[in-house]
C-alpha cells in the first residue's frame, strides 16, 4: 500500500508540475489551472493520510 501511494504521489507531482507550466492545458492561465490545484490537493491528502497512519502505528508500538 505504501509503495502504491508513493507511485501515485509521484505521478501527481509530475502532472502538477506540467500543469503549472501550462504544458498540459495551454489555454488556461497556467498557475491557476484546476488541474494543478486538483493534483496539489490530492498529493496533500496522500501526505496527510500517511502521516495519520504512521502516527497510529507508532502509538500501537508504544
Amino acid at each position: 500500500m505504501a509503495k502504491l501511494l508513493e507511485i501515485i504521489g509521484l505521478v501527481l507531482v509530475a502532472i502538477m508540475s506540467l500543469g503549472f507550466m501550462g504544458i498540459l492545458q495551454p489555454t488556461i492561465n497556467p498557475g491557476l489551472s484546476p488541474l494543478f490545484w486538483g493534483c496539489a490537493g490530492a498529493a496533500l491528502m496522500i501526505i496527510i493520510y500517511r502521516k495519520i497512519k504512521n502516527k497510529k502505528v507508532e502509538e500501537k508500538e508504544s
